[in-house]
């Protein structure tokens, strides 16, 4: 198959060509769920001092330009329609009140303006931070719109019902405010672009010479948002140097797992061929664990796909291996649905909460909360509240000992609040301060066992739950895997509803979930002591 005449797949390639992005993207996704990792001996090394600077350095949590777009295009709806309104208001209301054409036509125009400004393509993260250039363009499409609104009243005959002085009010008064917006949204898209919040922070997979083209093409590329860490290579020969295109090798694929877990890497571009097919699922199978973009180069392959195959980062094509679940808009819902309900129940909760509380404290001494460390979003630590069951002089913050049926270190309301999960509401105040949601994988403690094993040692793939923030109830647990894991398969099949929920998220699921939670306290009570 020759560079100059590609062969699309799907097109007119026969059985032997090379393999089709389906197929290895559906390998990749049956080995993850299998939970089978590839063995690359031993546990790779501690990161080396360079890894560790790079990873050290402050980085600022990424704000999706998915999302500032959307919100742009939101303000901007709102500013037009709100201008349309308030001119209504003060000049044609006093003489004619509110005719109701008049809403139509600020609703059509508001509407109609952002399809404008969309078909300028002004809602960039390049073109939102360059408003000279962006206003240009933005009185074009403003015009544009009035000539239209115009055009339709002439035709429909109803321009006499609208007021001339009303019109270029809005006319004016909305470009205005609109230019005004502009600058002062460029001013904070700036600001985030020079602290690293509207980029992605990528670190490429494989070395050599294809990381070496990769690299150059994407500091060809216009527009890009990719700031690139590293580069991470299992080889340490000739075909790997330490210096790639100006950039260091930081570590073996093994270390970048450390690595993405101390700090914010937004994408990894793996830059093998697809013809090294077994070598990249082997990678795939390592990294997919992490909250991150996974993606295949595809740039210098002779290999070519349909178009709806690729994704592209400036002009650069990439295959789409794995997504960060909940992103964009996801997250935006998944973070208002936590904090708004979360609060609301929080506040239903508290009659409730002060009554265990009180049970607490007759029923033993001690202190009424009980904090523990647990494994958090990719990993991270955080400090978990739960109503104190157990006597204050055995209790167990790191779980070595999980408990057990009838077992002497609960106290007689621990068994209540236990049994009931009445223990878990103060993880409500998780909740509110973005430690936890609602919904998602439970967390567990540091040195939580099934049958004397650490849970990633019974499941490979353990840590790949962590790719989301973890919840009071999850998927897991309105089905009966909750409480005791005294068998590598009570925690593999928590697991397994873990990844399960995760590929499917919603936020229909998560209210289904939460729903289902009192019926399932009620029911399946095995293994919950």
């Amino acid at each position: 198959m020759s560079s100059s005449n590609p062969t699309p797949i799907g097109d007119s390639a026969g059985p032997e060509s090379e393999p089709d992005v389906s197929r290895m993207k559906a390998a990749a996704v049956a080995s993850a769920g299998a939970m089978k990792r590839p063995n690359f001996g031993p546990a790779p090394a501690p990161l080396g001092p360079e890894a560790l600077r790079f990873a050290d350095e402050h980085a600022d949590k990424a704000i999706s330009s998915i999302v500032v777009g959307g919100f742009a295009r939101l303000a901007e709806f709102l500013l037009i329609t709100l201008v349309g309104f308030a001119t209504q208001l003060i000049y044609v209301y006093p003489a004619e009140g509110m005719p109701a054409l008049y809403p139509v036509a600020i609703l059509l125009g508001a509407g109609l303006s952002i399809v404008g400004f969309q078909a300028m393509d002004i809602y960039t993260p390049h073109a939102l931070r360059t408003f000279v250039r962006q206003n240009s363009k933005l009185l074009v499409a403003w015009v544009a719109v009035f000539a239209f609104l115009s055009l339709i009243a002439f035709f429909f005959k109803v321009g006499d019902s609208f007021s001339r002085v009303w019109l270029g009010l809005w006319f004016s008064l909305g470009l205005l405010a609109l230019v005004l917006f502009r600058i002062g949204l460029a001013f904070l898209v700036r600001h985030w672009s020079r602290t690293g919040r509207l980029e992605r922070r990528a670190v490429i997979v494989g070395g050599g010479e294809p990381a070496a083209e990769l690299i150059e093409a994407l500091q060809a590329s216009p527009d890009s948002d990719i700031r690139i860490c590293g580069v991470f290579d299992d080889r340490s020969d000739d075909r790997s140097p330490p210096i790639v295109a100006g950039y260091p090798k930081l570590g073996t694929v093994g270390q970048l797992v450390d690595f993405a877990r101390r700090t914010r890497v937004d994408l990894l571009i793996v830059s093998l061929p697809i013809s090294a097919e077994t070598r990249v699922l082997d990678m795939v199978k390592t990294l997919w664990v992490l909250p991150v973009d996974i993606r295949l180069s595809a740039h210098t392959n002779k290999l070519r796909f349909r178009p709806r195959s690729y994704s592209y980062i400036g002009n650069v094509p990439f295959i789409d291996v794995f997504d960060k679940p909940i992103a964009d808009w996801d997250y935006v819902l998944k973070w208002l649905f936590d904090h708004v309900l979360g609060a609301l129940l929080l506040i239903a909760a508290l009659p409730l909460m002060a009554l265990v509380a009180l049970a607490i404290k007759i029923d033993s001494r001690g202190p009424v909360l009980f904090r523990q460390k647990r494994y958090g979003f990719n990993n991270e630590l955080i400090e978990v509240f739960k109503f104190r069951s157990m006597y204050t002089d055995q209790c167990d913050p790191s779980a070595v000992k999980l408990v057990s049926k009838d077992d002497p270190r609960v106290t007689r309301v621990g068994r209540i609040i236990r049994k009931t999960s009445l223990d878990e509401l103060p993880q409500l105040f998780n909740v509110v301060r973005s430690e936890l949601s609602l919904v998602g994988p439970r967390p567990h403690a540091l040195h939580a066992k099934a049958a004397d094993k650490l849970y990633d040692a019974v499941v490979d793939s353990y840590f790949a739950r962590h790719r989301v923030k973890p919840g009071i109830t999850g998927w897991a647990q309105i089905n009966g895997w909750r409480g005791e894991t005294d068998t590598p398969e009570k925690i593999q099949r928590r697991v397994e509803y873990d990844l399960y929920y995760i590929e499917n998220w919603s936020v229909l699921f998560d209210l289904y979930i939460l729903l289902m939670t009192p019926y399932s306290l009620l029911t399946k009570k095995e293994g919950a002591y």
